[in-house]
């Protein structure tokens, strides 16, 4: 695991909030990471005090630094004064580098930044992933970045968004939008969302997956699901969305996937390259996928037993259910109806 690099850019104005959850995210899923290293090379062939991670520290594999625009401290809207660990003038490698939300209006305060227009334009070439929250997604807009890409910002700014960008594709029906390497969050809750999709890339399912629980009551939608890009946009085939709908409306049925063809009309080969085509899922995957979210909404929202729940969405066996629903979550439906139950239901 080679050390990953987390910059945070601070300015004057910025809101705290974007700093602060983020980065106790990223040291959380560092220090789960060892712990889950440890025991894995302990029930290995390994020897304890062989384990490369025995003596390893959350700061070996993760740094986090605040990049200030020069040496000087900044002052949040909250009235902190927080100095930077690195500035833009020093040229450093980053794997995710965020961008705050600014109080107010952010026009003023972005188009005093040229450094750091021309230096998020630098990044950005380099493949690094930039993610900016609520107004912060200005910094990006006012840097080119965004030209004729989806981005969002925060819902009160979408008006004055759209008359200083015209050229870029706001989405205000999404929290999170993705161009390429360039990620934008709505608000702070989106962008814990987005925060847990990056450790997952670079940890793993079960580490983010830890992550979500340990900080939030509730299991949030898969990232694609919430996300817009391009390459995720509705699909037009009419044809495909006829047969997503159906399954939608009867998982819980005894479905083949040739009955499913001769719904559409098509041969079952034709029915399957065009389905992948459409939602980048093969039919099955689809339909287990539905199931699978299906279920996980009752167990939030009701007190059918895990057998009901897993017989209501098409599944007799439980054994095989309960399979299925931790190779999709990484927890029991046990353990995620506990969870993600705010408070009890009675009958």
């Amino acid at each position: 695991m080679t050390n990953t690099q987390i910059g945070f850019v601070l300015c004057e104005r910025m809101l705290s909030s974007g700093l602060s959850l983020p980065i106790e995210m990223w040291k959380a899923a560092a220090s789960s990471y060892l712990a889950e290293q440890k025991t894995t090379s302990h029930a290995g062939t390994h020897k304890p005090e062989k384990s490369p991670f025995r003596l390893c520290r959350p700061e070996n594999i993760l740094k986090v630094n605040t990049i200030g625009i020069n040496s000087e401290p900044i002052l949040t809207h909250s009235g902190f004064s927080i100095t930077a660990d690195t500035t833009l003038a020093e040229d450093r490698h980053y794997d995710v580098i965020y961008l705050p939300a600014l109080w107010r209006n952010p026009r003023a305060v972005v188009r005093q930044q040229p450094e750091l227009l021309e230096w998020l334009t630098e990044q950005a070439a380099r493949g690094t992933r930039i993610a900016a929250v609520g107004t912060g997604c200005c910094f990006l807009a006012e840097s080119g970045l965004l030209n004729e890409k989806p981005a969002t910002t925060h819902w009160h700014y979408f008006k004055q968004f759209s008359r200083d960008y015209p050229s870029v594709k706001l989405q205000t029906k999404h929290f999170l939008t993705q161009a390429d390497n360039i990620f934008c969050a709505a608000s702070v809750k989106a962008l814990s969302d987005l925060t847990i999709h990056f450790i997952e890339t670079i940890y793993g399912k079960r580490v983010a997956t830890h992550t979500q629980r340990t900080f939030f009551h509730e299991i949030r939608s898969q990232f694609e699901r919430q996300c817009y890009s391009e390459e995720n946009k509705p699909h037009p085939d009419e044809d495909i969305i006829q047969i997503q709908i159906w399954i939608k409306a009867n998982c819980a049925s005894d479905i083949s996937m040739q009955s499913l063809a001769d719904m559409a009309g098509m041969s079952l080969r034709n029915f399957n390259r065009r389905f992948k085509n459409a939602t980048d899922m093969s039919p099955l995957q689809y339909l287990l996928t539905t199931r699978i979210e299906s279920a996980m909404t009752m167990l939030q929202s009701t007190n059918l037993s895990i057998q009901e729940i897993a017989n209501a969405v098409g599944y007799q066996d439980i054994a095989h259910f309960n399979r299925q629903f931790k190779h999709k979550t990484t927890v029991s439906p046990g353990d995620y109806r506990k969870t993600v139950r705010a408070k009890m239901f009675s009958a």
